[in-house]
């Protein structure tokens, strides 16, 4: 099968505003080709053996010349290494120079397709505020590069015909801007004409600074806007004092660092970004599975157990992929009880078309002991699914009470192979982090391995949340103070305590 080359578009930041398509594409690929404007995020969903390039090309920098990108996309192609992505910024088509890639491709013969992708030309200045058209202001809108290819003779922006535009949308329109507003200026457009400059759009870093021609050079210099960046000029620019709605989101401007394995990550990182913020993964743990003849074994008698109690999903993940490869039916649980510790574990119970019969008010350990005493339940076999490593005061207590416990230690909290410790301090250290969230005594114990807790000390801005007091108390250990606590021991409180 021939390799086919896909010029896609990264859309213009936020990583929701991927195409399906483009992300569905990006998780299959076997070769990445990424631009310096495609959110990294986005990378984080190749498959482990996908091959990285980066091309880098951004405003005074070059990782790999427009020729160099070129050739490189035909050398992978004519390897024959499967499905090749060129992942671009926005849209490949719109000053992304996608129509000279697929013109090197098709004079080579290389299959391509492709795929557009949200541009930064109408979503940046939407999160801003800013409607480039607007049915009582203008109903045409001009796009226009910001700096034209430098081996131009002249200039081919028809200025006088652009000077009369009463919506103008700059791309990478920072350095060449004074004499952008010298040009339109010379052709009649007014010094009063409103204008606006909106750096890292869609991001949660997003700056937008307003004035008119006469005074945006002078604003743009005291607020340091600098690429990337986008210019927008025209009347339109005043409906950001009504509709400016991404900036006022309670997350907005904040980098909050996610520590949970990566697989398990994704509620949390979605929900930071919808808020406004900036989630940057840092994933401290990963779920290995234990794999043994002994634990099928065990899950082949689940009909000699009176309860299952499930500690974590993970545990209720891990168990029903053995359960599954033994039985083929739900019912061959039988009618053993369900206890959860935790509403997200029971959910993911639920998941299963399973009923829990018992959840804690508090979602720890000590709060499912006390319930068992309470009721009276003793006498029983009981089987816990869980972590390699785990506390032992469930085991214990619950033996205490007279039950039989199983453990089946069906998975391990391990440190991820694929991390680098440089990469990891280059985003914590000096890198304005507003807050850490913790979501397990694992995930603070792995962060440490890479993080010292004396550097992290000199970060006097950070705020950490943790998910439970067991994991605020592991947290302790280290130093730290836990400056919110969730009250319920899920994403959703975690979530609200970050945001009040």
């Amino acid at each position: 099968m021939k390799t086919i080359v896909y010029l896609v578009g990264a859309g213009p930041g936020d990583p929701g505003l991927i195409t399906q398509k483009a992300l569905s594409l990006i998780s299959n690929a076997d070769a990445i080709v990424y631009d310096y404007l495609s959110n990294p995020t986005l990378l984080k969903n190749a498959k482990a053996s996908c091959s990285l390039v980066n091309a880098g090309k951004r405003l005074g920098f070059k990782a790999m010349s427009q020729d160099q990108i070129n050739r490189k996309l035909v050398s992978l192609a004519k390897k024959g290494i499967g499905t090749v992505v060129r992942l671009k910024g926005g849209d490949p088509l719109l000053f992304g120079r996608g129509g000279e890639e697929a013109e090197y491709l098709k004079k080579n013969r290389i299959k391509f397709e492709i795929v557009p992708g949200v541009t930064s030309a109408i979503a940046v200045p939407a999160y801003a505020g800013i409607p480039i058209t607007h049915r009582d202001i203008t109903s045409t809108v001009s796009i226009v590069t910001g700096h034209e290819d430098p081996l131009k003779n002249k200039s081919t922006i028809d200025w006088p015909g652009l000077a009369k535009s009463k919506s103008i949308v700059f791309l990478m329109g920072t350095k060449n801007l004074k004499s952008n507003i010298r040009n339109l200026i010379k052709h009649g457009m007014s010094t009063k004409t409103p204008i606006a400059a909106i750096q890292w759009g869609t991001y949660a870093r997003q700056k937008t600074v307003m004035g008119n021609l006469k005074n945006i050079n002078e604003k743009i210099t005291i607020e340091n806007i600098k690429s990337p960046s986008i210019i927008v000029i025209g009347e339109v620019c005043k409906l950001r004092n009504k509709i400016n709605w991404f900036e006022s989101k309670p997350l907005f401007g904040k980098k909050i660092v996610v520590t949970r394995a990566r697989k398990d990550a994704s509620n949390l990182v979605n929900k930071i970004f919808e808020n406004g913020g900036e989630a940057i993964e840092i994933p401290t743990i990963e779920i290995r599975p234990i794999k043994s003849k002994s634990i099928l074994d065990t899950i082949n008698k689940v009909n000699d157990y009176d309860w299952i109690i499930f500690t974590s999903v993970n545990g209720v993940n891990q168990f029903f992929d053995n359960f599954f490869s033994k039985f083929d039916d739900i019912r061959s649980l039988g009618n053993i009880k369900i206890a959860a510790i935790g509403s997200e574990t029971a959910r993911n119970i639920n998941k299963y078309g399973l009923k829990v019969n018992l959840i804690p008010k508090k979602f720890i350990a000590e709060a499912l002991v006390s319930e068992f005493k309470t009721r009276n339940i003793s006498g029983q076999n009981i089987l816990i699914p869980r972590a390699k490593g785990s506390r032992e005061i469930l085991v214990d207590e619950l033996k205490n009470l007279g039950n039989k416990i199983k453990e089946l230690k069906i998975y391990e909290s391990v440190t991820p192979k694929s991390h680098i410790k440089k990469d990891i301090l280059s985003q914590i250290i000096n890198n304005n982090i507003y807050g850490i969230t913790f979501t397990s005594s694992s995930t603070v114990h792995n962060f440490f391995k890479y993080v010292s807790p004396n550097s992290l000390k000199k970060e006097k801005q950070v705020k950490f949340f943790c998910i439970g007091p067991i994991t605020a108390q592991t947290l302790s250990d280290y130093g730290f103070t836990a400056t919110k606590i969730a009250k319920k021991f899920t994403i959703e409180n975690l979530l609200k305590e970050i945001v009040n």
